[in-house]
């Protein structure tokens, strides 16, 4: 395959497929913790991923292609097959209902929006952020 990449160039190394998302790994369920202290100060953005659904690999792929909010929001990514945990703790703690994919923005330590599936949008999320 990269002999053909080289000739004919890749989708994958293409400007516009690049991600503009400078995730953090939520991986232990004490950083939930941090994520509410943080939401105080700045805006945090959880994207709640599941690593088995190609519906949610094209949400995350086109969220991360229109993200520019860098430096703005904080952004937390959670693979929810290796963290189910974490993602039941999200629901309760943030009073939100699971789904996969989600994008959850967190304010001041409040879940204040909640989206999932094809309304995973960053343009949107740039609204709600400013």
């Amino acid at each position: 395959m990269s002999f053909l990449n080289s000739i004919f160039g890749s989708s994958e190394n293409s400007e516009a497929s690049k991600n503009k998302v400078n995730w953090t790994e939520l991986t232990d369920i004490l950083q939930l913790m941090e994520i509410e202290a943080i939401s105080n100060e700045k805006p945090v953005v959880i994207f709640k991923h599941s690593t088995r659904c190609s519906i949610s690999r094209m949400a995350l792929k086109q969220f991360e292609r229109e993200y520019d909010l860098e430096g703005v929001v904080d952004a937390y990514f959670l693979d929810l097959i290796q963290h189910r945990d974490i993602s039941n703790e999200i629901a309760n703690r943030f009073n939100v209902h699971h789904e996969s994919p989600q994008l959850i923005l967190i304010k001041n330590g409040k879940a204040v929006y909640n989206v999932s599936h094809s309304d995973i949008d960053a343009e949107a999320l740039k609204e709600k952020v400013a």
